[in-house]
């Protein structure tokens, strides 16, 4: 008699596959409307099933949610478009979960999970990019709000976003990283202007925004006066397990494009490419992995530091990979598509020319955190080096030279 081996799947999948399957019998794909079927998933249950119960989730572990995933897209259901919101799932939605109030979770989450309402992130400055704790957008006390005024840059999706995080100085007497205060902003109130900033790939894909006495309600903002820098030091780890963690299978991004065009254009290769390109595959598939394995830890809490160290890797391999693919096409690899100016809602690595791809990649260790200052966190925090030398630590940011 043969014994089947044991199962490897958690033990609570079985009971979770049968709850999926009564739902979609309730809630039939192809005759509901592909809206309306996501926000009856977020109240079932199963958006995100590590959230607690009544925030689209079950309160399960996260790796649960592969379970959920698969019997939906068996079933034909429709699709949570996650790249029209990157930085309100992976962003917003973990800091709302971590420092919000009842209040704010439920009002803010579920229209964030169904795509309803796009979020962008307001941090960085023309003084306080890398120093984001430099910042001096001022936030004053109006009663029971806030007036906010000030610029801010390198705004992705700016110009398609309902709400932004944002973080504001609300004391300039005490040093920089104590007088901070962290709110969530409407982007369609009065005093917000956005303006397109034009990229070397020609498009304008990110703005910076001015904020003239935008008024900001108390029950808008995220975490205690003074407490903005905690709840940054929040949203950034996460941003950096969004942009260098993702879910992706093998050959995905880049590396599957550039190792394609191995394979369909002989004409192309030389020993000394194939050679670079092999390493690349190889690291291209370790740091997927590590990803894999950065998110099965975060069940076990919030992201720590760890994520600076996959996106740290991610903004190399794909600089690397899309300089390859030039050097393999040539002459080919010169010519650039289109300059046309536009204002797309997302990135599109995968589905453009070679040319735009190295283009976009220029910003890839820019963005999200640069890679000077992720190598100093990874430094600091994982390794425990010796820290730089900081002498505006203990000085009040009024103080400090502008």
């Amino acid at each position: 008699m043969s014994t089947a081996p044991p199962s490897t799947a958690p033990p609570d999948a079985a009971a979770l596959r049968e709850r999926v399957r009564a739902f979609l019998d309730e809630h039939d794909p192809k005759a509901t409307e592909p809206l309306e079927f996501l926000r009856a998933r977020f109240d079932a249950g199963l958006a995100w099933v590590h959230y607690p119960e009544g925030l689209g989730g079950l309160g399960l572990p996260r790796e649960l949610q592969a379970v959920v995933d698969a019997e939906l897209t068996a079933a034909g259901a429709p699709r949570q478009q996650a790249e029209r919101n990157p930085i309100g799932l992976g962003m917003a939605a973990p800091t709302i979960l971590a420092v919000g109030t009842e209040a704010q979770r439920k009002r803010f989450l579920r229209p964030l999970w169904t795509g309803e309402e796009i979020w962008c992130q307001l941090f960085s400055e023309p003084g306080a990019g890398s120093d984001l704790a430099a910042l001096a957008t001022r936030a004053v006390r109006d009663g029971d709000g806030w007036l906010v005024s000030g610029q801010k840059v390198w705004t992705s999706l700016a110009h398609e976003a309902r709400w932004a995080l944002l973080v504001t100085r609300t004391d300039p007497d005490v040093p920089k990283h104590r007088g901070m205060t962290y709110f969530i902003c409407d982007m369609h109130a009065p005093g917000v202007e956005v303006r397109p900033l034009r990229q070397i790939t020609g498009e304008a894909e990110f703005n910076e925004v001015f904020l003239t006495d935008v008024r900001i309600p108390d029950e808008h903002r995220l975490g205690a006066v003074g407490d903005g820098w905690k709840v940054s030091t929040t949203t950034l780890m996460n941003e950096r397990v969004a942009i260098g963690g993702a879910a992706v299978p093998r050959e995905g991004g880049i590396i599957g494009v550039v190792a394609a065009l191995w394979r369909d254009r002989p004409e192309l290769r030389t020993p000394g490419l194939h050679d670079r390109l092999l390493r690349l595959w190889v690291e291209a598939e370790a740091a997927r992995l590590t990803g894999a394995r950065l998110r099965q830890s975060l069940a076990a809490g919030m992201p720590g530091p760890e994520g600076s160290a996959t996106k740290l890797a991610y903004a190399r391999i794909n600089q690397e990979v899309s300089g390859l693919e030039l050097e393999m096409l040539g002459d080919e690899g010169l010519r650039y598509d289109d300059w046309t100016m536009r204002r797309p809602a997302g990135v599109d690595f995968t589905r453009r020319s070679g040319g735009y791809r190295y283009l976009r990649a220029k910003g890839n260790s820019i963005e999200g955190g640069t890679s000077e200052i992720l190598r100093n966190i990874i430094a600091e925090r994982i390794l425990g080096l010796p820290g730089e030398i900081r002498v505006d630590k203990d000085v009040p940011w009024k103080d400090l030279p502008k």
